[in-house]
């Protein structure tokens, strides 16, 4: 390393946030970056640890080369920090908006210290490398006749369409949606990841590399699989884990009670300039907004919902509260479940933890008004409702945030009758389905996860159906910068 005594001179430094009122009043991303001197004091930083966590399997997903990149960045080697980033992460510009950084929690620096800004380095190079023009369509040297159908738009998608075009395959991405991206586009929100910005210059770059693209191109439902076999020597399903978890409680049937995706896609949608049906519309302006669900999902539904102008906003959770520090059912390296105020809870939300909700209540009109809660206690897995504890949530508007139970059942995979595992989620042998030439990846094979787990899931399988249509091992994911210059 270029420093090797940086972390004991030099303290991290996060990117500056916009202040709340002003932030709340856009939907745009509000983070600034750091100058590229700052960069470098942090790349500093990074240890000479002789074991990096960070690029293991408890840190990175993708194994990014951290150490690497860090190491160049300390150098003013930033064109070269570029190339190995992109050797191993074909996103760096989502990852490093969006991605909970699972490296800097198994950061050796970590154990007892601060550890090291590798989520801003990493946005701080791919933003650079669009800034001087490194990063420029890579269009394939020569192609080998083959053809892949890949069904999603998705992370997992996108990963396996970069991958496998740079491998000289001629790759067609079909999206039952109006846009191309997938959770990236209709799930995450506006202010965390720009959509005209960031991810719709990703996809015109990758259409420039010869990806052709199908918008509402409904896969098992408009068109038949059996279309797509026809057309492709084969196939790759990444549709996500898009069956939302339900809350099948008394006055369920209320007007006003919403799963999560179904508020979240409507204001990714309108922000593009989409029109949304006034009957169809959900809007949390002037309403009393309960969210039940503490994770990500729920996040984004509060960071929304304050923008909209909501009267109240309280987001409940069935788990205890999480401690502030690891303990020891969280040991280093692995991801710590710890209480973290998002920024979107920052600017203004109510959060209560071990809230059991026992029914809706709805009026007379069939509009939902509140729902009757109840305090827990959890003894290992279970719990018990602590008698006395009953209390009443006012609320207007309802979002179930609460996860996925798995990929839709009907349409794709009930027309190729794929075998699933006890999950629901398509099952596989190295990514191929049970269905010759079919294969599967992202939360549709794996199950909920996150953005970083689906890049990995879509290189891999990329690997497997370029070695399928080959009949040779793939090179494709070897880590070697130069690769992302000359594999075609």
């Amino acid at each position: 390393m270029g420093k090797v005594t940086g972390f004991m001179e030099y303290e991290r430094k996060n990117f500056v946030l916009q202040p709340v009122e002003e932030r709340t009043r856009h939907y745009d991303e509000f983070i600034s970056g750091l100058s590229d001197e700052e960069m470098q004091i942090q790349a500093a930083r990074c240890m000479d640890c002789g074991v990096p966590f960070c690029h293991s399997n408890y840190g990175c997903p993708i194994a990014n080369i951290i150490p690497q990149f860090n190491d160049l960045i300390y150098k003013d080697q930033w064109e070269l920090a570029f190339r190995t980033l992109m050797s191993t992460n074909n996103f760096p510009e989502f990852t490093g908006r969006i991605c909970p950084a699972p490296c800097e929690s198994a950061c050796v620096l970590g154990i007892n210290d601060i550890p090291v800004n590798i989520k801003g380095i990493e946005y701080t190079i791919i933003e650079k490398a669009y800034e001087k023009g490194w990063m420029k369509p890579q269009i394939p040297k020569g192609q080998t006749g083959k053809s892949v159908g890949i069904v999603g738009s998705g992370p997992a998608g996108l990963a396996a369409a970069h991958q496998l075009n740079k491998a000289g395959h001629h790759i067609t991405v079909y999206e039952r949606d109006s846009r191309i991206g997938g959770l990236l586009r209709y799930g995450i929100p506006n202010f965390k990841l720009d959509k005209k910005k960031v991810v719709q210059r990703r996809i015109d770059m990758m259409k420039a590399e010869g990806i052709e693209f199908m918008t509402d191109a409904h896969i098992g439902v408009d068109i038949p699989v059996k279309t797509l076999q026809d057309r492709h020597d084969a196939i790759i399903l990444t549709g996500g884990a898009s069956q939302p978890r339900d809350l099948p409680i008394e006055n369920r049937d209320a007007e006003g009670i919403y799963f999560a995706m179904q508020f979240l896609s409507q204001c990714n949608s309108r922000i593009e300039g989409e029109q949304v049906a006034t009957e169809d519309e959900i809007l949390a302006t002037d309403k009393h907004v309960i969210v039940i669900g503490g994770g990500d999902t729920g996040s984004d539904c509060v960071g929304n919902s304050v923008r909209q102008g909501a009267a109240s906003i309280t987001q409940i959770e069935l788990l205890p509260k999480p401690p502030l520090e690891r303990d020891e059912s969280m040991p280093w390296p692995t991801y710590p479940r710890l209480f973290k105020i998002s920024s979107s809870q920052a600017e203004g939300c109510d959060m209560d933890f071990n809230v059991l909700s026992k029914s809706f209540i709805k009026d007379v009109s069939g509009k939902v008004t509140g729902i009757n809660c109840v305090k827990i206690e959890w003894e290992g897995r279970g719990f018990t409702e602590i008698e006395g504890s009953n209390f009443v949530l006012k609320a207007d508007l309802v979002l179930l945030a609460m996860g996925f139970l798995g990929p839709e059942q009907s349409g794709t995979l009930a027309e190729l009758n794929l075998e699933t595992d006890e999950r629901s989620n398509v099952k596989t042998t190295n990514y191929q389905s049970s269905v010759e030439g079919v294969f599967a990846a992202g939360d549709m094979r794996r199950g909920q996860s996150l953005v970083v787990w689906a890049i990995h899931e879509g290189r891999e399988c990329a690997r497997e159906v370029d070695a399928y249509l080959t009949k040779h091992p793939s090179m494709l994911n070897a880590k070697d910068h130069s690769l992302y210059e000359h594999r075609g």
